[in-house]
Order: C-alpha cells, then sequence, then structure tokens
C-alpha cells in the first residue's frame, strides 16, 4: 500500500470559527469539542474507507440537513484525491446523503484560507419516516483516498487560495 495522505487537526483558532459560525455558543465549549476530535482511521486492515467521527450528538428528522464542522484536514500527495461518502449503514438504512452527493478534497485545498477544514453537510432523505440518530464519536462519513491523472495538454498553473467553489472563480 502506498502512504500518501495524512490526517490532521485543524488549528483550535479554525475550528472554534467554524464551530461557533455553524453552532454558535461559547469558546470554551468550542475548545472541548475540539479536544475531543478523533482524526478519521479505518476500521480493519481491508477497509478501503477511513472513518470521520462525529464531534458532536445529532439527530436529523426525515428531510432535515446539518453541517458539520469535522475539525479535520487532510496532507494529500499530489495526484491524488479525497473523496468524502456517507457511511454505507448510515447510507442504507436511513437514506442519509452528502449534499454534494460526493465530496471531493483536492490536494491543494490544504493550503487554503481556511487550513482545508473538512465540513459534512448531511440530509436524512428517508422515505420511511425513520429519524436519524448518531452519537459523538461514532463514525457518520468515509473518505476513500484516490489516484488520479491529467491530460496530456494540460497547462493548469493558477493555485487555490479558498474552499467551495474557489477553484472556478
Amino acid at each position: 500500500m502506498k502512504r500518501i495522505a495524512r490526517f490532521e487537526k485543524v488549528s483550535l483558532n479554525e475550528f472554534m470559527k467554524d464551530w461557533i459560525d455553524t453552532f454558535g455558543g461559547s469558546e470554551d465549549e468550542a475548545t472541548q469539542v475540539y479536544n475531543d476530535i478523533k482524526l478519521p482511521k479505518r476500521a480493519t486492515v481491508g477497509s478501503a474507507g477511513y472513518d470521520f467521527f462525529s464531534p458532536l450528538t445529532f439527530a436529523l428528522k426525515p428531510n432535515e440537513t446539518i453541517k458539520v464542522p469535522t475539525g479535520i484536514r487532510a496532507y494529500i500527495d499530489e495526484g491524488w484525491v479525497l473523496s468524502i461518502y456517507p457511511r454505507s449503514g448510515l447510507g442504507f438504512k436511513y437514506r442519509m446523503q452528502l449534499n454534494n452527493t460526493v465530496g471531493i478534497i483536492d490536494s491543494d485545498y490544504y493550503y487554503s484560507d481556511n487550513e482545508g477544514h473538512i465540513f459534512v453537510k448531511l440530509t436524512n432523505a428517508t422515505n420511511e419516516d425513520k429519524t436519524l440518530e448518531v452519537s459523538k464519536g461514532n463514525g457518520f462519513a468515509q473518505g476513500i483516498f484516490t489516484e488520479f491523472g491529467i491530460v496530456e495538454d494540460d497547462d493548469v498553473v493558477e493555485i487555490r487560495n479558498g474552499g467551495f467553489g474557489s477553484t472556478t472563480k
């Protein structure tokens, strides 16, 4: 197996800013959440996906949405991408979906103004009237690294500086 990436926490200041912007609360509350963040891990040697663990307990009724600042960033070697998906079981049982269907984390996102902070926005799209409950510390999303190529005449020289939608501005 190639070792092509590493997970890290974003800085406390970045997390605190993003957490309070998303959920409100105090700096002390955000700091406690930050201190409890677990880095993504694979469950078994055969697992392709790295489980992202929820930094909070939440419940989503049918058609409700939540945006979760994970506190995680990923250093990724050039030529690789991290794709974020729902945990398979949650998707199967609740039709939990990422609002952007698949999160794409490019290697240069690590260097963005927001430190490459990975957010996961989820919707409980159940058609069975089920409430989705996720406890703090439980896996709710998974990330898979994939190698990619570029076309022979690619001449891109632009450098990213931003998050969502920044590469098309």
